[in-house]
């Protein structure tokens, strides 16, 4: 809206009116599937095809790594941030708990936090929902799994089942642990962040 570009966001099934109230408010058209999030993105990449548009993604695929490292870059920021208030209040982690869906935004934090205090100074916990737990998979495996079907979960914008290559080569190199969690863990959590 602020580049006086048009946009279309394309969302998952499942998605929130509030965030598509939330998308069209700021003018761009929101179209939401009856698809799981991957092949969202796949339906995505066809009518940007189609259309000659550009697609902003924070996936990846053979040919499109671009955006996507750009993205994850930009993700780093966070943890750029979160570093400099610890930095000033004079604290070092010794644990970061990062939430994953194509893992991402957890790889480009974890790749920045690594960076700065080093792996073997960190222990890094990748989680996910148990019905979308591919980088958890592939933490298992050593290798990329993806995971279809549903994935219905309560943690939104994690039902994703088909990892980021880039981010998971962070995530392979550097995470200390994954976890798959059910959705019960997630709604204890939110419970006691709303009522410490």
């Amino acid at each position: 809206q602020q580049l006086g570009q048009n946009a279309v966001i394309y969302m998952p099934k499942g998605s929130a009116q509030e965030r598509v109230d939330a998308i069209l408010n700021l003018g761009a058209e929101c179209i939401v599937t009856d698809m799981n999030y991957d092949d969202t993105v796949r339906l995505t990449m066809q009518h940007a095809q189609q259309h000659g548009w550009e697609v902003v993604q924070d996936t990846a695929w053979e040919g499109y790594t671009k955006i996507p490292t750009w993205i994850m870059q930009g993700y780093a920021t966070l943890a750029d941030e979160a570093v400099e208030q610890m930095r000033e209040m004079g604290v070092t982690p010794t644990h970061v708990l990062l939430q994953a869906g194509v893992g991402a935004m957890a790889g480009g934090v974890l790749g920045y936090l690594v960076d700065v205090y080093s792996p073997q100074n960190l222990h890094s916990i990748i989680v996910e929902p148990d019905k979308a737990d591919c980088i958890y998979r592939s933490g298992v495996k050593g290798d990329i799994v993806n995971v279809g079907g549903d994935m219905a979960t309560i943690m939104a914008g994690l039902a994703c089942g088909e990892p980021n290559p880039l981010g998971w080569e962070i995530l392979r190199n550097c995470a200390t642990q994954f976890i798959s969690c059910q959705d019960s863990v997630a709604a204890l959590g939110m419970r006691v962040l709303g009522n410490p």
